[in-house]
């Protein structure tokens, strides 16, 4: 399964493990399944509370330093 782009600029349909996630910074990074790359992921991005080593879905989108993690939802 590839990545899509929409017109929100979102790439869509990826799924990673929590690798660090501090509560009270309100931030951390998630590996990608496919890829082993790291997104940074902000809180606001969350759908779901995450905790380390938590299986997400999430979107990627392009953010001021690369690739954010959001709209993140464990499975």
């Amino acid at each position: 399964m590839r990545p899509q782009q929409n017109n929100f600029n979102f790439i869509t349909m990826s799924k990673g493990t929590v690798k660090f996630f501090n509560d009270q910074k309100g931030f951390g990074f998630i590996k990608d399944n496919d890829s082993d790359n790291e997104y940074f992921v902000h809180v606001s991005g969350l759908i779901d509370e995450v905790r380390e080593n938590d299986e997400v879905t999430f979107d990627l989108k392009e953010g001021r330093k690369g690739l954010n993690a959001v709209n993140v939802k464990v499975i």
